[in-house]
């Protein structure tokens, strides 16, 4: 394996020699008579980065037993290094790094642009990077129309901690509570905006400050018995007193209420029989990894061929298999009807299977017409409760949908004409899959 080892330290001081430095030959290449010499073109030697990749690839076949011939891994593995480390160098040449050479020279169309939401309050469709600011904008508008439905929404969706969120709205109910059952009682109606429970639990917390506002309480400083200072202290108006039932519907809506959440955009789309059905590009929407990680996945894939062939335990292949199952939050599912036609549609990797089914029947011009979906390798997906992430559905897979058979005979015996199970409007925006 050592030989391995020398054999690319030879090719790489060969092939990335610097200017002004004399190219040297691998030591087994019978010399030749000296030419007339031409200068070199000068080339970027690899970066630090891929020289320490290259340096981790040749380290795990080091650790091999010797003396047994190259195996079809380790020579794979060996190419693959090679390849990147002379494809950055030349890259380098141009002052490139490598995802720039990539789209330079041009890569598959994605099979979907990006993830798509649907904001709730407004019915806009945005990119998932965002979502959030459209929510936050959405809801700010809101206020103009009901200020306190849009600070209760801002209260549950802003505020990330749920037990923190809990713990306020509880407390905020509690003075309101008091107020609506002793309405004569003053006290009840000041809240010390200092008060350590009123710090601690809700003035932290986004969204509380303007419900305040908006049930009718207003700011004032005021004189604290006891103390030669005053404080500031949010005081319920007058009026409010007047129509206590609000206060109470305020309070409710405040504890039943739940965080606005934008709604994945399935993307659905059909496409007309192609070759290509299960070729899939998926943009980096798709990963729960950053661009960084990402690139470090693809130039780790080379070992997945060594790992394949170690004897490996049933607990260590399923902490691998749920470490691959974290790093996707949505999948692009594909079913292949019997006619060939493609439907396509987005999905997040925990939704279970039962989603897909749906799916497919909105799409049926008779949605009660019974039907399976195979997935890869034509297992049928049969317990509908399983996450498509558990049926190793993800980031992407095509399955088919076979047809009961004694009932769709029946159908096409009473149909006078056959027509596609598909419904006309989605047919006439058929699409072409590149």
């Amino acid at each position: 394996m050592r030989k391995f080892f020398q054999e690319i330290k030879a090719d790489l001081k060969f092939k990335t020699a610097g200017p002004g430095q004399k190219l040297s030959e691998p030591s087994r290449a019978p010399r030749e008579k000296p030419r007339a010499e031409v200068a070199p073109k000068p080339r970027q030697a690899p970066t630090d980065e891929a020289q320490k990749a290259a340096a981790a690839a040749l380290a795990r076949l080091e650790l091999k037993p010797k003396g047994k011939a190259p195996s079809a891994s380790q020579e794979h593995i060996k190419n693959q290094v090679r390849k990147e480390l002379m494809a950055e160098a030349a890259a380098g040449e141009k002052g490139l790094s490598m995802e720039e050479k990539q789209e330079e020279e041009g890569a598959a169309a994605p099979s979907v642009s990006g993830v798509y939401f649907i904001c709730p309050l407004t019915g806009a469709v945005v990119r998932k990077d965002q979502k959030e600011k459209q929510l936050r904008e959405a809801i700010q508008a809101y206020s103009s129309v009901d200020p306190v439905a849009a600070s209760i929404m801002e209260i549950h969706t802003f505020n990330k901690d749920r037990e923190k969120v809990r713990l306020c709205v509880e407390t905020m109910a509690k003075y309101l509570d008091n107020i609506y059952l002793h309405p004569e009682e003053e006290k009840y109606r000041k809240i010390k905006l200092q008060n350590k429970v009123f710090q601690e639990r809700i003035s932290c917390l986004e969204g509380t400050h303007k419900f305040f506002q908006a049930v009718g309480f207003e700011t004032k400083t005021l004189p604290v018995p006891g103390q030669e200072t005053t404080e500031e202290f949010y005081v319920l108006q007058e009026e409010v007193l007047s129509r206590l039932e609000g206060l109470k519907e305020h309070k409710e809506q405040l504890l039943s209420s739940e965080p606005v959440r934008a709604q994945l955009h399935r993307q659905l789309a059909l496409f007309r029989p192609s070759p290509a059905a299960a070729r899939f590009e998926l943009p980096h929407d798709f990963f729960n990894l950053t661009a960084e990680e990402l690139r470090r996945e693809q130039r780790l894939r080379t070992e997945a061929v060594e790992k394949a062939s170690m004897l490996r335990t049933r607990a260590m292949r399923e902490k691998d298999e749920q470490r691959e199952m974290r790093k996707y939050n949505y999948t692009l599912l594909r079913v292949r009807f019997p006619d060939g036609y493609i439907l396509q549609g987005t999905f997040y990797a925990r939704e279970s299977v039962s989603v897909l089914y749906n799916f497919v029947r909105e799409a049926l011009r008779d949605d009660w017409l019974p039907f399976e979906l195979l997935g890869p390798g034509g297992l049928k997906l049969t317990d509908e409760n399983l996450a498509f992430n558990e049926c190793g559905l993800v980031p992407s897979a095509l399955l088919s949908l076979a047809w009961d058979a004694a009932v769709m005979a029946d159908v096409e015996a009473a149909a006078e004409e056959q027509r596609s199970p598909l419904r006309p409007e989605l047919l006439a925006r058929a699409q072409t899959l590149s």
